[in-house]
């Protein structure tokens, strides 16, 4: 096996905690594998593998070595597919890291038809709210909401998104009902924070023609969309979040939308990608893909300068 097919055979191993299950994707009978992997660890002189009854674990020196030969990897594929006659059916792996409700409510449930129209792609996908190191992860591409503070990214925007201001029933019953923006100041509102984020408390409106915020005091700060809703839903204030995200709760009446006079301003989502991999088949494809979804769902986006 050479290294090209080696390096490939590790990464799967580790990303699956299986000898088998990398075998099996790879279309080659386990002992191969084993066998390849022993060399491996033979020519580097280090073990990269803890092998236990349940599942397979990296070393540190082979979490490392993971780290650098997936990378590795995928700038040698993006090399030979830049050169082939085949760039219409891009190949090898794609790793994407997705906020929660991006992944479920939009990705995830046409995900399938991505695999339909590319199906030499294996897509690799984290997901959360937390902030990741595109390059130190060997992430190709991620989707976020907000406006793009690392310089050092591409940034292709894919929508504008329609945010409006809600709160349960309950949380109305007992504080009262926000007539005016002004009215906010006295009102809870449901902190959310990040790394590198100031954990604050401010709603952004359209006031006169000028977007303005509105602070709100609170005593509960979260750190992930699904407990900023949960929150909210348990009666504990008010919170600003893209509108597709609870048209659910709001049909069923859990969650209510106030102060609809004053329109929130749009929360753009772009697909962000480190420019070493703008020449990558397998991004393009992706941020195409992605794109004709939140234009059909949310019109065009448009791809900033």
């Amino acid at each position: 096996m050479d290294r090209f097919d080696a390096l490939k055979l590790f990464i799967r191993i580790v990303e699956r905690e299986s000898f088998t299950e990398a075998a099996q994707v790879l279309g080659m009978p386990r002992a191969t594998a084993t066998h390849a992997i022993k060399e491996l660890e033979k020519r580097l002189g280090a073990r990269l593998l803890e092998r236990t009854t349940r599942q397979v674990r990296p070393t540190l020196d082979g979490q490392a070595f993971y780290e650098r030969s997936k990378r590795v990897l995928a700038e040698l594929e993006d090399a030979e597919a830049s050169l082939s006659t085949h760039i219409a059916d891009p190949r090898g792996s794609l790793r994407l890291d997705l906020h929660g409700a991006h992944a479920t409510m939009i990705i995830l449930p046409r995900i399938g038809e991505f695999h339909d129209r590319y199906p030499h792609i294996d897509v690799v996908l984290s997901s959360g709210d937390r902030l990741v190191d595109l390059v130190g992860e060997g992430i190709d591409c991620v989707v976020r909401a907000g406006h793009p503070r690392d310089s050092t990214l591409v940034a292709r925007k894919l929508a504008d998104l329609p945010e409006m201001i809600c709160a349960s029933p309950d949380y109305l019953a007992r504080h009262g009902v926000p007539r005016h923006p002004r009215d906010l100041a006295q009102h809870r509102g449901i902190g959310f924070f990040s790394r590198g984020n100031p954990n604050q408390f401010p709603f952004t409106l359209m006031v006169d023609g000028q977007v303005t915020q509105f602070a709100a005091n609170g005593w509960l700060s979260v750190s992930d969309a699904e407990c900023y809703t949960g929150a909210a839903l348990a009666g504990c204030g008010l919170i600003q979040v893209p509108r597709f995200r609870l048209e659910e709760h709001l049909k069923t009446g859990r969650l209510v939308q106030v102060l609809a006079e004053w329109p929130c301003p749009d929360l753009p989502v772009c697909a962000l990608y480190p420019f070493h991999r703008q020449l990558s088949p397998r991004v393009r494809v992706f941020i195409d893909w992605v794109g004709s979804l939140y234009a059909e769902r949310f019109g065009a986006g448009v791809a900033p300068d």
